[in-house]
């Protein structure tokens, strides 16, 4: 193996009772290289990784690690070996501080009796230094989904690695936020750090990583070098078809209405957000834009009365309600679907039945209050075929599923109460390229058949892409409007950054 190779995957095979998650895969990564690794949800992208952390075992196939094959038994060993893995999904202990969270490790190996509060939070401050002004003596709990990964990759910086694996690391992170990231990676690709980089962004993978390797169905497809392929050709090798359309066609002049479906006056819930006035008509989809922090999230929350009590008047198709919890959000129609897949969407362990059905369970009862499988099972199966769900059996856990059609699940949540409006806050979010497409299809056709939608997403193109119209958030304020021309991204970072509206150009 060559000197500069660190890790080879040589024919590397994993199952899952009947389904073969690792094919035959092989892998090569150099030192002091970001290496991208590319593929749709369930191409075995995680699975190899798990595979080289040690998590799962592989059934056959060979690792070698810097020139010698290895066995790696356990993360503990792949610690050992210098490999540090940052997982898409967070894991933090919440009700420890961060900095007890970022030396939790070597804590745990540590003789001493008594904790040394100030030293762990005085190294903590200096991980800090090149991340981001985050007091390591805070809850882990009372931190924002973006400082909590934030957290996760101070983690394994602490760690003296060889090979750093990022798995969606910008998924949870402002613009700001990542390109510190992207700036630290190459620094430490400098040193002779090697970086296996998870990412569906094209757009990260062809400004900082220096090769892409593509997985399909378990399966190596190829490795080039990023400065020798186009972005169009590494997407059309993950999904093994070309993507025309990535967005679905606007709303047409013909289909515009005047009819009002949502109408909010002056909502405030002081200080997260002040005097918010807006309208979503019938058959648009309305994005909603903003830097993490800027209250995009707080306002519709406030909205289903899910972040506590606003004052202002909410009116839907024309009738004022009075919302004091998320359930009458719910009887009056308007229904949310949280940034937090996993943590506030599903039921990760539960079948997929049960979730679709869990927003109401009276639909799926009898008289006594027993709930009845085949209407369960119908109700998600009749759900399931509108969305495409691609599953096993209904019976299946929802971690079964590839993270498209975990979001699809959560969608299903969403319709099984035939909502006249859904909010959906980064409904794409760690979702591959393929099923991308289809929720924005999804999302299209369900305006067209009059279910108001409103989107929240960090994803400019996705924003600019999907909606008929964006409003801007800043500070807990709509600082603006765009749509048709004036809908880009100029714009909209404009507007998110507190210049003048007047400024807006074409």
């Amino acid at each position: 193996m060559p000197d500069n190779v660190i890790l080879r995957i040589s024919n590397v095979s994993k199952s899952f009772g009947a389904i073969r998650a690792l094919r035959g895969v092989d892998f090569e990564l150099r030192r002091g290289e970001i290496h991208a690794l590319a593929g749709e949800n369930g191409a075995g992208k995680s699975t190899l990784m798990n595979v080289i952390d040690g998590i799962l075992r592989p059934d056959s196939g060979e690792i070698i690690w810097d020139g010698k094959p290895v066995r790696i038994s356990s993360p503990t060993k792949a610690q050992k070996l210098g490999i540090g893995f940052v997982h898409q999904e967070i894991a933090l202990c919440p009700d420890v501080s961060v900095a007890e969270n970022i030396f939790m490790a070597t804590t745990n190996i540590s003789r001493s009796f008594l904790m040394d509060y100030k030293g762990l939070e005085a190294k903590a401050r200096d991980v800090f230094r090149q991340l981001s002004d985050i007091d390591p003596s805070v809850l882990v709990r009372d931190l924002s989904i973006s400082n909590q990964q934030l957290v996760e990759i101070a983690k394994a910086l602490t760690l003296d690695c060889k090979v750093l694996i990022l798995d969606e690391p910008t998924a949870a992170l402002t613009e700001t936020e990542a390109q510190v990231l992207f700036g630290i990676m190459r620094r430490l690709a400098d040193s002779g750090i090697a970086i296996i980089y998870i990412s569906h962004r094209m757009v990260e993978i062809f400004d900082n990583c220096d090769r892409v390797t593509v997985f399909r169905d378990g399966q190596y497809i190829t490795t080039r070098n990023v400065a020798e392929i186009e972005p169009g050709d590494v997407v059309n090798a993950m999904v093994g078809r070309k993507i025309e359309n990535l967005y679905p066609d606007k709303q047409t002049p013909e289909e515009t209405s005047q009819d009002v479906i949502l109408e909010v006056q002056g909502l405030t819930q002081a200080p997260r957000f002040r005097d918010v006035s807006f309208q979503l008509r019938k058959g648009e989809i309305l994005g909603i834009a903003g830097l993490i922090g800027s209250g995009r999230s707080e306002i519709v929350k406030g909205i289903c009365r899910l972040g506590g009590d606003v004052t202002g008047e909410v009116r839907l198709n024309g009738r004022q309600l009075t919302l004091k919890h998320y359930q009458d959000s719910i009887d009056a129609g308007m229904v949310y679907l949280s940034e937090d897949r996993k943590g506030d969407g599903i039921f990760l362990d539960m079948p997929i039945a049960a979730n679709v059905s869990a927003l109401k369970l009276d639909q799926v009862a009898s008289n006594l209050g027993m709930i009845q499988s085949d209407l369960e099972y119908s109700q998600a199966a009749s759900l399931g075929d509108r969305l495409n769900l691609k599953c096993g059996h209904l019976s299946d856990p929802v971690s079964s599923l590839s993270g498209g059609n975990q979001q699809k699940v959560a969608i299903a949540k969403m319709l099984s109460v035939s909502p006249k409006l859904i909010f959906l806050d980064e409904p794409t979010r760690g979702v591959d390229v393929g099923a991308k497409a289809e929720i924005h299809r999804i999302l299209r056709d369900l305006a067209r058949n009059g279910v108001g939608i409103v989107m929240i997403s960090s994803e400019l193109p996705e924003l600019i892409g999907v909606s008929d119209r964006v409003l801007v958030v800043r500070e807990g304020r709509i600082s603006g409007e765009v749509a048709g021309e004036m809908m880009t991204e100029e714009n909209i970072m404009h507007l998110a950054s507190g210049l003048d509206a007047q400024e807006l150009t074409a």
